[in-house]
């Protein structure tokens, strides 16, 4: 009997299978907390980790381009052993080509949407300040969308959803299922420190669209949905799943 295994780890020097765009949001501060804000740590990492090891270069960019900020909590080194369990972001923060990545990004106003197979945006604290009505990702990201490309969101940068609109003025998730943070999700977190955290609640929003449909899953469980080229996912436990959703999409 023979048993063939293909690896899709993607080694140095192997072939790539393609190109896909991450976009995260510059350090910025929180009006709402005063906390310095950015990305979060594993909606980085553990979708970069699906990407490459399916054999797909990724670039990163970000809202104003430069050197980019982890929220504190997200990272596995942080005093608070909030993420101290997150071994993937850990390793990643050994690399110095990873630290050279976050270190020095080009703004989205600076790539072209035809030099990539998909979009992912990476969430954190910093996306509902950053992203929330940023006409230009709302272009690039419709921009993927339009052309049929894999176009996907996770956690906070999901809040992109809220506004971007097709070229024909419609919403993009109008007829959609979706996913992103939970207001569960977010009466946790500001439990957890006894004060309101973000400016909004993304589902509280989302529930207003009419024509929409947008589905949580338990809290901080892994759920992403996929409707047609349009991936989200619903927090930072998500992040793996919806790249490999978009994963999937690339590889049919």
């Amino acid at each position: 009997m023979i048993k063939e295994v293909q690896s899709y780890v993607h080694f140095h020097g192997a072939p790539t299978k393609g190109k896909i765009l991450m976009v995260a949001s510059s350090p910025s501060v929180s009006p709402q907390t005063g906390w310095p804000i950015g990305f979060w740590a594993a909606e980085l990492t553990h979708p970069l980790r699906v990407f490459q090891e399916a054999g797909y270069d990724v670039e990163l960019v970000s809202t104003e381009g430069g050197a980019l900020m982890m929220d504190s909590y997200s990272n596995p080194t942080d005093a608070s052993g909030y993420s101290a369990h997150d071994i993937i972001s850990l390793g990643y923060m050994q690399q110095t080509w990873f630290q050279e990545m976050i270190a020095n990004t080009k703004k989205v106003t600076e790539v072209n949407p035809q030099d990539y197979d998909a979009i992912f945006l990476v969430g954190g604290q910093g996306p509902m300040y950053t992203f929330r009505g940023n006409n230009d990702l709302e272009k690039l990201f419709v921009a993927f969308y339009e052309n049929g490309k894999p176009s996907a969101a996770v956690c906070h940068s999901t809040t992109l959803l809220l506004d971007a609109k097709t070229s024909d003025g419609e919403l993009l998730v109008k007829g959609k299922t979706w996913t992103g943070f939970a207001d569960a999700e977010e009466e946790f977190a500001d439990q957890a420190v006894g004060m309101k955290i973000q400016p909004y609640r993304i589902e509280t929003e989302a529930k207003k669209i009419e024509g929409t449909i947008f589905k949580t899953a338990a809290p901080f469980s892994s759920y992403a949905i996929q409707d047609g080229n349009l991936i989200t996912g619903q927090q930072q436990n998500s992040g793996a799943a919806a790249a490999e959703l978009l994963v999937q999409s690339l590889q049919k």
